[in-house]
């Protein structure tokens, strides 16, 4: 009888409830019946799952896309896409339709990025990016990023995540921790943290500490001490590592605020350099990681 009460639902009702769930339980609404079938399939329920700025993001595209539905194009933006001339990545979380965005590096603002002396504009075939940036030698390492809540899903809980890889020819990373902080313009809330910047040979770690020691028992007191302990990168499943620079709450979608992530490391007065870095993720937290740590 329950069936036979849905059965005889209109269609545009059907659609007006479904779109009311998730993308998962839409498309398993579409086994229950065949006005199921063609309300899961209905443009009414794949708009409400796509971000309210979906058309914003279509005109930001690098390469257009050519779809026949909402669903599909909702399939689409589920798959990583370049915007803003190469500059950012987008995707939805399949799950929730909810939106992450990957900085690149030249979408970052990093202390004497563009001097040849201090820093290398390169590629490597693993990035998603035509470019990464690597760090030849300095001895204050500062990267700073930052992206509008109204570019995020509201009332949604995001971590920002530094991407990175660590080379052989790393040295200094690790000898200080780096200050680490996220921030929402017009909030009291700030999260800050520590973090080292560590990679796994530990043979050339053993060397450089007695290189170093006594540069870093001279700089031990001046450690930082904020946040609730000290990060270590992990790895991703795609071959990079990435450093969780802190979490925040996008709210209601009234205001568009600021979010300002950053890692910092200028009290130790040493050179470092090896850090290849990709960008700044910014993901809901809640989504499935790509982390295996």
């Amino acid at each position: 009888m329950e069936c036979m009460g849905f059965s005889m639902l209109p269609e545009g009702c059907v659609s007006t409830i479904l779109s009311l769930t998730s993308p998962p339980d839409a498309c398993k609404s579409s086994l229950v019946s065949s006005i199921f079938r063609a309300a899961a399939e209905s443009d009414v329920v794949w708009e409400r799952f796509l971000p309210a700025n979906y058309h914003d993001i279509l005109s930001r595209l690098v390469e257009p896309l050519v779809v026949s539905s909402k669903k599909e194009l909702f399939l689409c933006l589920c798959e990583p896409t370049l915007i803003d001339g190469g500059n950012k990545r987008f995707r939805l979380e399949k799950w929730t339709g909810k939106t992450s965005y990957l900085l690149s590096a030249r979408e970052l603002s990093i202390t004497w990025s563009h001097d040849p002396i201090h820093w290398r504009w390169t590629s490597v075939p693993e990035s998603r990016f035509s470019e990464v940036v690597e760090l030849k030698t300095v001895c204050r390492l500062e990267i700073y990023g930052k992206i509008r809540t109204q570019m995020l899903s509201p009332n949604t809980k995001y971590g920002a995540y530094l991407i990175i890889k660590i080379s052989n020819r790393a040295y200094g990373l690790d000898l200080m921790p780096s200050e680490i902080s996220v921030e929402v313009s017009n909030s009291t809330e700030i999260i800050y943290g520590t973090a080292y910047l560590r990679y796994s040979d530990s043979k050339k770690k053993q060397m450089e500490r007695l290189f170093y020691g006594n540069c870093r028992e001279m700089l031990r007191t001046t450690r930082v001490v904020e946040g609730d302990g000290r990060s270590v990168p992990c790895e991703r499943g795609d071959g990079w590592m990435e450093l969780e620079l802190g979490d925040f709450f996008n709210g209601d979608q009234g205001d568009d605020e600021e979010v300002k992530m950053s890692l910092r490391e200028v009290k130790g007065y040493h050179l470092k350099g090896g850090l290849i870095i990709e960008g700044i993720e910014v993901r809901p937290k809640d989504s499935r990681k790509l982390c295996v740590c």
